[in-house]
């Protein structure tokens, strides 16, 4: 089982309960609280670290205070030395050519340690303040993966043209070239992501679920993919709740659901509306208690209850963990258990 957390790039984080903001701090301050994170997740044994894609960053019911994706990619690559590094890119607010160029570089530097997480984006007002179209739901699903084929075609360095609805290309040759393969992770799990993860990616980040939900999902792309003769797989967002037994852990889950603020879960609705199959699950409340559906995956109990939901995960397909990181226990007791499951 592999293991993600997410970069330091955003200063609120995605719990929706107890929020406390905090404005991002500037120069010897921002590199040093950036360095000492991401070298304890490393050394923690975390495989991979995802670089978020936030423009807009100030919302209270999504995330505070963000810095630009590949400026962080590029300082956090200089600062570890293992670390998977997974930047998020929205197609439509980069180039596909330049994005590769910039990438070829880092490959250059740190090699075999990048990937992309190609997201095709749901906050229409981020689109809208940077002047981005934004589209239709299913369009950006399809500028998507025009904007894969261009990044594929170009990591491969061979010379190549090309002329789709959104990109041209004209006789473009990439050098440094890459040496090692491109590894594409996207997010999404709509019809028109399951699609896309089908024919252009290698790993599909979901958000939380219950095993039911994901087990549909994981089905449908791997039969999509099968009729392509490829593979895809999985990893899934979770926010870990440990305590010393179950009844403790979903004792102060119930907690955090009586503290929840209605008007706080309205306004982030409304925020999410250009998503699809995200989100849209009110059967169960605890989507509610993040931004990214952690809490529905369950890994809520004792240290032996969340190794053997993991394991339940893994059976139903799933290869990757994308953790909250900030429960102590979880990281103490469990984390260094899951890489040898």
């Amino acid at each position: 089982m592999y293991t993600c957390t997410w970069a330091p790039t955003v200063f609120q984080g995605p719990q929706l309960v107890d929020r406390h903001t905090r404005n991002a701090p500037v120069g010897d301050d921002l590199r040093d609280l950036v360095r000492a994170h991401v070298q304890n997740v490393e050394a923690l044994g975390v495989s991979h670290l995802l670089i978020a894609q936030r423009w807009w960053g100030s919302g209270e019911e999504i995330e505070g205070s963000s810095l630009d994706c590949l400026a962080m990619t590029s300082f956090i690559a200089a600062v570890t030395a293992r670390i998977r590094l997974v930047t998020a890119i929205h197609p439509g607010f980069f180039s596909p050519t330049v994005l590769a160029k910039w990438a070829a570089s880092i490959e250059s530097l740190h090699p075999g340690r990048w990937a992309i997480n190609v997201t095709s984006g749901w906050n229409l007002q981020e689109f809208a303040m940077y002047g981005v179209d934004a589209l239709t739901h299913d369009a950006r699903y399809t500028r998507s993966r025009e904007f894969i084929d261009v990044l594929k075609a170009a990591w491969s360095g061979d010379p190549f043209s090309f002329k789709g609805d959104w990109y041209h290309v004209n006789q473009l040759v990439m050098e440094p070239r890459p040496h090692h393969p491109l590894e594409i992770f996207q997010g999404g799990q709509s019809p028109a992501a399951m699609a896309m993860a089908a024919s252009h990616s290698d790993w599909m980040f979901l958000n939380g679920g219950t095993e039911e939900k994901l087990s549909r999902i994981i089905s449908t792309v791997r039969e999509l993919a099968a009729g392509q003769r490829r593979t895809v797989r999985f990893a899934v967002y979770a926010a870990p709740l440990c305590r010393d037994t179950d009844a403790e852990a979903w004792a102060e889950i119930d907690a955090r659901l009586v503290r929840l603020d209605p008007a706080l879960v309205e306004k982030r609705k409304a925020r999410v509306a250009g998503a699809s199959g995200m989100w849209a699950d009110d059967k169960d409340p605890l989507s509610h208690l993040d931004t990214n559906e952690g809490y529905c995956t369950r890994l809520i109990g004792s240290p032996r209850s969340i190794v053997n939901k993991i394991k339940q995960l893994k059976a139903i397909g799933i290869s990757l963990l994308h953790l909250d990181l900030r429960d102590k226990k979880f990281v103490d007791e469990v984390l260094p258990h899951v890489h040898a499951l």
